[in-house]
């Protein structure tokens, strides 16, 4: 990244990469600068939402910048928020570098931090029952990229019940 004349090396979620579009452009990012003894990285983030979550997420023990930034490359921020939140050890596993002890230890150590204010808002359930339409999926063995893209692709407004998502979802994937 070039900012003022000046190059940074900056690492960035993969959603974020494909939203920069053509070389030179101006594209505004949310910096986290992580400072180790041996070490001084960059991490760019699209979103406020994002670079917070990020910073909760390598507050966790064990939990460093590069496995952070690749649980935000494997999933979006609100997935990743709704993973935790609603406890969905499977959802979480599926990320690379992420096992089981760790998906159990995130969600120990935020659950509370994470899902509190988004599950209370209309929204938030709606994002809630779609996270568990991918959880559900996850659990029959579909990616959680290929699962989050079939739940996009419901018809937005309708009032449909969980098993009529998944049902939906499912007719979605075998197209």
């Amino acid at each position: 990244m070039n900012v003022n004349g000046v190059g940074f090396k900056l690492s960035v979620p993969t959603g974020v990469l494909s939203e920069f579009g053509a070389v030179g452009r101006e594209v505004k990012l949310y910096t986290h600068l992580h400072v180790r003894e041996d070490d001084l990285s960059l991490f760019g983030f699209g979103s406020l939402d994002e670079l917070r979550l990020f910073e909760t997420l390598i507050s966790v023990s064990g939990l460093g910048p590069k496995t952070a930034m690749a649980m935000l490359s494997a999933m979006s921020a609100d997935q990743v928020a709704m993973a935790i939140a609603s406890g969905s050890v499977e959802m979480l596993t599926t990320i690379p570098g992420i096992g089981k002890k760790t998906a159990d230890r995130l969600i120990l150590e935020l659950k509370d931090k994470v899902g509190g204010v988004m599950i209370s808002s209309p929204a938030g359930r709606a994002a809630q029952e779609n996270a568990d339409v991918v959880s559900a999926l996850v659990s029959l063995g579909y990616s959680v990229q290929e699962t989050s893209r079939a739940v996009n692709a419901l018809p937005a407004g309708k009032k449909l019940t969980l098993e009529e998502k998944i049902k939906l979802t499912l007719q979605y994937l075998g197209k």
